[in-house]
């Protein structure tokens, strides 16, 4: 299938491992000129390269710490000046925090804003630029709301899913779309910290239909189709990415 982005430019948060590499280097694939982010510089770095070798352009690096104050504009204007202009914006950058009932507010706030608060400031601040081209596709990656305890990156998701439902109502009209896409147990750095092999098998065995992880390539897919001109009509929805895990038919 020809999804026409050749030619497209994006920004993608948290691009230096897991699912927001994964996307990336599919973006590039497509022929999209990317803005990658985040901390870690020789990850970038490395992801640039690998984005070359596959036959993209050279991404633009941003090197930011989006909980920073300014990070969401400083971030937003690199992006554009590196650019010219950001056609889809993946905001991948997040993090799951487990929390117990008596944390202090400081740990509910990092949790937010991280999760949340920066996904609207980033959004928001490169909604002007694609309003007035009359195109643009806002690609969330979530987390899912069937938790098994307390986890203040959940509440900050299920904010993100609201927020995006209703942006998708008043962007719709200049050719935006907005959606987000939960992931189920997709392989990262941190699932692999936390859940040794033995423990993921035992897992997959009683809760994924498919029976096992996801790979970060096995979200991309749908990432970059969302980004595609050819769905343009798709906007507002939550599509999980889980292998079945979801127990819920809605």
């Amino acid at each position: 299938m020809e999804l026409h982005l050749h030619g497209k430019t994006a920004l993608v948060t948290g691009a230096s491992a897991g699912i927001g590499r994964a996307i990336a280097k599919a973006l590039g694939a497509e022929g999209v000129t990317i803005c990658i982010t985040a901390r870690r510089r020789p990850l970038l770095d490395e992801l640039a390269s690998e984005i070359v070798a596959g036959g993209g352009a050279r991404p633009h690096i941003s090197v930011v710490d989006i909980m920073e104050n300014d990070a969401p504009q400083r971030l937003a204007r690199d992006a554009v000046a590196g650019l010219g202009h950001i056609d889809i914006l993946v905001n991948c950058a997040g993090g799951s925090r487990p929390l117990p009932i008596d944390a202090p507010d400081e740990r509910w706030h990092e949790a937010m804003t991280l999760n949340f608060t920066r996904v609207r400031q980033v959004t928001h601040a490169l909604l002007p630029q694609m309003i007035e081209r009359k195109w643009g596709r806002i690609i969330n990656i979530t987390g899912k709301q069937e938790q098994v305890r307390l986890n203040a990156a959940y509440s900050a998701k299920a904010g993100v899913h609201a927020w995006a439902k209703g942006l998708s109502k008043e962007v719709g009209k200049f050719g935006i779309t907005v959606n987000s896409i939960p992931p189920g147990r997709i392989i990262s750095e941190q699932i692999l910290r936390n859940n040794p092999e033995p423990v993921r098998r035992e897992f997959a065995a009683q809760h994924i239909p498919v029976g096992r992880f996801g790979e970060p390539e096995e979200l991309a897919c749908l990432a970059v189709f969302l980004a595609s001109p050819i769905a343009g009509y798709i906007s507002g929805t939550v599509i999980p990415v889980d292998g079945g895990l979801r127990r819920y038919t809605f």
